[in-house]
């Protein structure tokens, strides 16, 4: 007798398996539900701004704020980094003669005291304090060098007054005295991530102070405080709204003086809170590329 193999197939269900359904949820877990709703609302606002003579009236008035707040970051961006580069050699100088201990206890004064207050405080205190205290010492400095012969009686210091200092120009000297004092941390501590090694190699070659921090320290640490100075960047972006309390006619000052004559205070305060988000938007994703360049670079 010759026997037959029966073979049973199981039944085929559509139904997916356990792996497949937990691939699926963690894919949508992962999934940026953030920058959906960014762009659902983005494509909004530009349909609006393409389709609505409102949107596109407030977005002409607000032309001439979007580059003066450029400008103003730009500008203080710039003068902070000085500021805070400055502030974080004076910070890490070891000598014990008297220069070196007063220029290390300064810089440590200054960034405590600075991070110490809000920036809008200190927006009044530089535009309303400092500044005109300043203008006082340069009069008096033409007026002493004036009577010394060595500038005319009408001269430039002499005649400085605190109108002739625009409000722009205030604003730009108290975000960059704000950031300074910030920028100097960074610096410090990527200056400071430098293994010793550098160092003594340095000195073994013969390198003095200057040569071994432009050729040698400044390089390396530069493509470890990069990632952090742009979020500064963008910090500073956002926050030079703040210069508008001085009258500055950056974009909030000016959707603040569109919306109040217009009372359209929504249709101008999106569009305010949609060009600040672009420009952040922008400037994170180049920080994110930069990172990822340094990464790269780091590996290879």
């Amino acid at each position: 007798m010759s026997s037959k193999r029966l073979t049973v197939t199981a039944p085929t269900s559509d139904k997916p398996t356990p792996l497949v359904q937990t691939r699926v949820t963690e894919r949508l877990a992962d999934f940026p539900w953030w920058a959906l709703i960014i762009a659902l609302m983005a494509i909004f606002l530009v349909y609006s701004f393409v389709t609505d003579s409102t949107y596109q009236d407030i977005i002409g008035y607000l032309i001439a704020g979007i580059r003066l707040t450029i400008i103003v970051t730009l500008v203080s961006f710039a003068f902070s980094l000085i500021i805070g580069l400055i502030t974080a050699f004076a910070m890490m100088s070891e000598g014990t003669n008297i220069f070196s201990i007063v220029a290390r206890n300064f810089a440590a004064l200054y960034v405590q005291i600075i991070r110490g207050i809000p920036v809008i405080v200190l927006i009044f205190y530089t535009a309303l304090v400092i500044v005109p205290a300043s203008i006082s010492v340069f009069n008096s400095l033409g007026d002493w060098m004036a009577s010394m012969g060595w500038l005319a009686p009408d001269n430039t210091l002499s005649n400085l007054t605190s109108r002739g200092v625009s409000f722009v120009i205030r604003g730009i000297v108290a975000l960059a005295i704000n950031y300074g004092a910030f920028s100097a941390e960074v610096f410090r501590a990527g200056i400071q991530s430098i293994e010793k090694g550098q160092l003594e190699a340095s000195r073994a070659l013969g390198l003095n102070w200057t040569q071994m921090m432009r050729y040698v320290i400044l390089p390396q640490a530069i493509r470890r405080i990069m990632p952090p100075l742009g979020n500064d960047f963008i910090s500073m972006l956002k926050e030079s709204s703040l210069v508008s309390v001085l009258g500055v006619g950056e974009i909030t000052q000016l959707g603040k003086k569109y919306s109040a004559a217009s009372f359209l205070y929504p249709q101008t305060y999106n569009t305010v809170a949609f060009l600040y988000l672009s420009m952040t938007l922008i400037l994170s994703m180049g920080v994110k590329y930069m990172e990822r360049r340094m990464r790269t670079g780091e590996e290879t």
